[in-house]
């Protein structure tokens, strides 16, 4: 425990709140729109394990414009 106590998480919680956030209203979209540029899927896995630029690099590349 002694490497979470050096840790402030003052100036790390709006990080946190900022990327649980955005990963939250890609998922929402991902699932609700039709059709993604590539397989759903890939598009989740990058959502979720991608932290803070997945959810900006789907509403970028993985939204189809109609």
């Amino acid at each position: 425990m002694e490497i979470l106590e050096g840790i402030n998480w003052a100036l790390l919680a709006p990080f946190v709140i900022v990327q649980l956030i955005l990963m939250v209203v890609a998922i929402f979209d991902l699932v609700r729109i039709e059709k993604a540029n590539g397989p759903k899927w890939v598009w989740a896995l990058v959502i979720l394990f991608i932290n803070l630029l997945g959810p900006l690099i789907y509403f970028i590349f993985g939204r189809r414009s109609y």
